[in-house]
């Protein structure tokens, strides 16, 4: 007879069965879908002009593109896409919230993974089972805390100092690259090998944070540290730099406000730059609030952010339509004749 440990671990096992797989755009050609969505109506006629919009991004030579991230995509089943568009070249600085960095993508390259559930579980019970749940995905708990041991880890061996996350971010793809990987071709990994920039202006705000209390707490009066000022700075030297830019933007939040405020910090700095030339945002977020992570990229307009002739609201499931926009801009192959502008060695 089984003891009530191998019960539970049997019931755990069960739960954790069924993995979240990643869609790979490489492997499906959205361009026709799009096609036929530019004459349909709606979000699908939206989306068909976010992608041409993206697209144009892409062949604009002269432009930067932003990637911002919130919310749970990349658990849900984007990771790779995020990762490919560091691979072919589609992207080229990333401002992200620290989930989507390393609760999901460092995560799964330390070898776990993301597992398909159900939103109408106990949550007592998966709580009794040490599973986390982000609506019906489940993330084994035991193995998010070696995570946050990892992100420890890489604390310890660095000098005692004030770091933006782009730096601390940096080290991680750099304890991947030189063997900690267990899963290949991570968006961690890919962006320290390409030299793509990742910001998190509110690092803290996932298993980093956990990872660096607890560095903190075993290195008193001489620890590292995370300056979100720095990485305003270093993203708005980006900015100034880059000139023509573009906002791919999945979600809202912090991640779409940061960068849309480099506009206006470059101006306080004493730079003429132009406002972000494309952009698009995929969102659920309701604007009638007035929150300002859901504001209309014509409001943001009004504070000098965005320019309104190329810009396009997408208003739905970004996980339903980021692999439509992106497979498609993929198979166009604007990313081809683009120069790479390793935006991470401004910093070197």
């Amino acid at each position: 007879m089984k003891t009530s440990e191998q019960k539970m671990a049997d019931e755990k096992a069960a739960l954790l069965s069924k993995t979240v797989e990643h869609v790979d755009i490489t492997k499906i050609d959205a361009r026709p879908i799009i096609d036929s969505m530019s004459k349909m109506s709606f979000t699908s006629r939206d989306l068909a002009r976010a992608t041409g919009i993206y697209n144009d991004m892409l062949a604009d030579k002269d432009c930067t593109v932003f990637l911002t991230l919130a919310g749970s995509t990349s658990a849900g089943g984007c990771m790779k896409v995020y990762a490919d568009l560091i691979r072919y070249n589609m992207v080229d600085a990333i401002v992200s919230t620290g989930a989507s960095i390393v609760d999901m993508d460092f995560f799964e390259a330390l070898g776990f993974r993301h597992y398909q559930g159900s939103p109408d579980i106990d949550d007592n019970y998966l709580r009794s089972q040490y599973i986390d749940r982000i609506y019906d995905t489940y993330i084994d708990e035991e193995e998010l805390q070696a995570c946050d041991h990892a992100i420890g880890k890489i604390a310890d061996g660095l000098e005692p100092r004030a770091y933006s996350s782009r730096e601390f971010i940096r080290e991680m793809g750099r304890y991947l690259a030189e063997g900690a990987a267990r899963k290949k071709d991570s968006l961690v990994q890919l962006a320290y090998e390409h030299d793509v920039p990742i910001f998190c202006p509110a690092f803290t705000d996932s298993s980093a944070g956990f990872g660096l209390v607890l560095h903190q707490v075993r290195n008193p009066g001489n620890h590292m540290t995370i300056d979100s000022i720095a990485d305003f700075r270093e993203l708005t030297d980006i900015k100034i730099k880059s000139g023509t830019s573009g906002l791919l933007m999945v979600g809202g939040g912090v991640p779409k406000n940061f960068v849309q405020d480099t506009v206006v910090c470059a101006e306080i700095l004493g730079h003429e730059v132009d406002m972000h030339k494309y952009a698009v945002q995929i969102t659920v977020a309701d604007v009638r609030d007035g929150a300002c992570s859901s504001s209309t990229l014509k409001e943001a307009s009004s504070w000098g952010k965005v320019d309104t002739a190329l810009e396009q609201m997408v208003y739905a499931e970004a996980g339903s339509v980021i692999p439509l926009l992106c497979s498609d801009a993929y198979h166009r192959g604007h990313w081809k004749d683009r120069p790479k502008r390793r935006h991470a060695k401004l910093f070197d």
